[in-house]
């Protein structure tokens, strides 16, 4: 293939106002990559992109449809939730994590991102003076977005160096300063897909217990660790989480990818009793709601959106159903990101990438939704625009919270031969022309 040229590359960020193409939203990288598509003449191979690639649980689909038949779409949907919903995912919790957290705890959200960003919103309030939220990074470039448009402040951990016990000293420093009221982390972690180990855990929960924080664990790939076979309903072992170390926690449990339903932006805000009940100052004053429950949901979720839509809740429940009855196994169902990831990864390999967050402890990291990777010396960005030019779209590590340099690489996209065929071809081609650039630079250095 003939790739892009770089000034062709530089023309079109700037007709799209993107100065700085690490710092671009993962929606603009992709009208981007539609664009380049037109020079190219081909389809890109789209890596950036965390889009499920499997078919919707036709469970949810049935449930939905069922419910808009019986006129639900008339109606304005509880602000709490539907009891269905709120039932099945207590006990969806209790199958899958071995966790109690009553119905009245959780609520439905327009997807996790409504969770996160009206979550942040309250976070920000509960205490005077405690206006930061603690990212456990990478993560998902969006949440440091959301913090950013709610005029909070935030600050980053890069899980890269300072995994197990260097975990502690690191979290004891930056919260000792007072100003933190939550952190947040995905687990398995996009992009790195990481998973924390019993011990970090640990850590995170005497932290969050030391200097009174609230952890938010956004549990967007559950289950999703395929070294470990999760998922079946009421036996071991069971998807870790923090709930299992300390009350101070809130959970963001998704359908998007565990039964492929994100079309219909559904999710649940899950909170322990302790952080539901807790009562504050400002919130008695402010929204004449002492609980932090209360003030969730009737104060921040009700001026949000006035509920989550009727039809998607009924899916959800229905989903989460099925699944703790062992009609619904989706943890075998999403090991095809599994397959995927360990072929884009071989490829990646073998034409001279490299893993930047490669392990868990002692043990390699799981082969998933995501990757990340880094070539040689290459900055993260510098990365991003070079693999564009060859027709593969990607995020760069540091939209991502991370200090190491590389690219995020998303397989849900390579649905199909001829886009892992793409792949290998392009980056065989990336690798020549890039050796091939390294030996030219070698012998004009040594004229």
């Amino acid at each position: 293939m003939k790739p892009i040229t770089s000034e062709l590359l530089a023309q079109e960020m700037g007709a799209m106002n993107i100065p700085n193409i690490a710092s671009a939203t993962i929606r603009q990288i992709v009208s981007l990559a539609s664009r380049l598509e037109h020079h190219l003449g081909d389809s890109f191979v789209h890596l950036e992109m965390g889009n499920p690639g499997l078919p919707p649980a036709e469970i949810g689909i049935e449930a939905e449809r069922d419910a808009l038949t019986q006129g639900i779409a008339g109606q304005y949907p509880n602000i709490a939730g539907i009891p269905q919903l709120k039932d099945n995912g207590s006990r969806f919790l209790k199958a899958f994590l071995d966790i109690d957290i009553p119905p009245r705890c959780i609520v439905p959200t327009v997807g996790s991102m409504q969770g996160t960003f009206t979550l942040f919103l309250l976070l920000g309030q509960r205490l005077p003076g405690r206006d930061t939220i603690l990212f456990i990074d990478p993560g998902f470039p969006a949440q440091h977005n959301q913090v950013k448009l709610l005029g909070l402040n935030q600050e980053s951990l890069d899980l890269y160096d300072c995994r197990g016990k260097a975990l502690e000293a690191r979290l004891d420093e930056i919260l000792s300063k007072g100003h933190v009221s939550a952190i947040l982390y995905s687990n398995p972690n996009n992009p790195a897909w990481t998973n924390l180990t019993h011990e970090e855990y640990g850590i995170i929960a005497r932290m969050a217990e030391k200097h009174d924080i609230i952890v938010v664990e956004d549990n967007a790939y559950l289950g999703m660790d395929f070294r470990q076979r999760y998922g079946i309903p009421y036996r071991e072992p069971f998807v870790p989480t923090i709930a299992k170390y300390t009350s101070r926690c809130i959970l963001l449990v998704s359908a998007s990818k565990i039964f492929s339903y994100a079309g219909q932006r559904i999710a649940m805000v899950c909170m322990s009793p302790e952080v539901a009940d807790r009562v504050y100052p400002f919130f008695e004053q402010f929204y004449e709601m002492p609980t932090f429950g209360d003030a969730y949901i009737y104060g921040v979720l009700y001026c949000a959106s006035s509920g989550t839509a009727h039809s998607s809740q009924y899916a959800f429940a229905e989903m989460m159903k099925a699944a703790v009855e062992g009609k619904l196994d989706f943890v075998d169902t999403s090991k095809e990101y599994g397959r995927r990831a360990a072929i884009a990864k071989r490829m990646f390999l073998e034409n001279g990438f490299h893993i930047v967050y490669d392990r868990d402890g002692d043990q390699p990291i799981s082969d998933g939704f995501f990757f990340t990777v880094g070539y040689r010396d290459m900055k993260g960005d510098e990365l991003q625009k070079e693999l564009l030019r060859y027709g593969i779209s990607t995020i760069s590590l540091p939209s991502t919270g991370s200090r190491q340099q590389g690219v995020r690489i998303c397989v849900s996209m390579l649905c199909d031969e001829g886009s892992f065929t793409r792949l290998s071809d392009r980056l065989e081609t990336f690798a020549l022309d890039h050796s091939s650039e390294k030996t030219r630079r070698a012998e004009l250095q040594t004229i």
